[in-house]
């Protein structure tokens, strides 16, 4: 009940800031959540509205992977690519193949296919439901790959001096699990051009609270087994005391992250550090504070 409280607080003191501030429109164009952490999440039609059918690739080097707040017994840095079809009709599909860098070398570690609906409650609320499938081969060692599916909803309020995202998700397959982000962030472009009047530089800092069951922290374990035995990690009994811990709703991760990105009319190119710090740590996985890098790049067609 604590961290429902927490939840509430949240909407509470936004939505008096709000009554201070005017409305600006949300935006237009819908963002997916193609997975966490792992893979980029927004579009770059994000940064301006967008009323018609367009195609955004990118790809993306990740220092970690992350997952809701966790992390597995080693670093897996990563490549991965993606790409999003956003139809002006509200719907959008989409997929990525990630691969970790210095492990199976010749293999695509994970693929995520997805789609869903990008819907406007009113111009200053936006929002979209989407599902996605995670498919992993045999020897992936990131700690997602305890999932299998993903059904998402996220709600975005422009409060004017910030937006607030409140987004929840429902793991099934392999795990199940349940999610509650909420993240505050500002949007600043610069007023100025770097090499001529088409381009800008943005900023786009956030700080992030993750609530959440970890049962996937359980399975990864189980999972791993071979691997983890060493370290300790392997959890023996999957019904008893650590089983129950990971199915505990509970505060998870507090982030705060700083993206920077180069923008021009049909690309950007961004770099962000992200600051982790996970709490309530199950499983034996012994996540700690951790700095997390991404380099991304990504065009958009219309």
């Amino acid at each position: 009940m604590k961290y429902f409280g927490i939840l509430v607080l949240s909407f509470i003191c936004n939505a008096v800031n709000a009554l201070e501030h005017p409305l600006v429109p949300a935006l237009e164009a819908p963002v997916t959540n193609v997975s966490a952490d792992t893979t980029r999440k927004d579009t770059v039609a994000e940064a301006a509205p967008v009323r018609k059918n367009s195609l955004s690739a990118g790809i993306n080097y990740g220092s970690d992977a992350l997952f809701f707040g966790r992390t597995g017994p080693y670093k897996y840095p990563f490549m991965a690519a993606d790409a999003v079809i956003n139809y002006k009709s509200g719907w959008f599909v989409y997929g990525s193949a990630l691969k970790v860098l210095g492990y199976n070398a010749a293999t695509i570690d994970e693929v995520d296919v997805g789609g869903g609906y990008y819907y406007r409650v009113s111009k200053k609320i936006a929002g979209n439901v989407s599902y996605t499938r995670f498919i992993f081969n045999n020897k992936s060692e990131i700690i997602k790959s305890a999932s299998s599916n993903d059904i998402n909803l996220k709600n975005a309020v422009d409060w004017g001096p910030f937006k607030t995202t409140l987004i929840g998700d429902y793991l099934f397959g392999k795990s199940h699990d349940i999610f509650a982000t909420v993240s505050n962030s500002k949007y600043w472009e610069s007023s100025w051009n770097v090499f001529d009047d088409q381009d800008y530089l943005s900023i786009n800092p956030a700080f992030t609270f993750i609530l959440g069951t970890q049962n996937f922290v359980q399975r990864y374990s189980i999972d791993h087994k071979y691997r983890l035995e060493a370290n300790n990690i392997y959890i023996r009994n999957e019904n008893g005391a650590g089983a129950r811990a990971n199915a505990r709703f509970t505060m998870l991760n507090y982030s705060i992250k700083v993206p920077v990105a180069y923008n021009r009319p049909h690309y950007t190119v961004e770099f962000s550090y992200k600051y982790s710090m996970p709490v309530n740590v199950e499983g034996a996985l012994m996540n700690r504070r951790e700095s997390f890098y991404n380099l991304t790049f990504y065009y958009i067609f219309y």
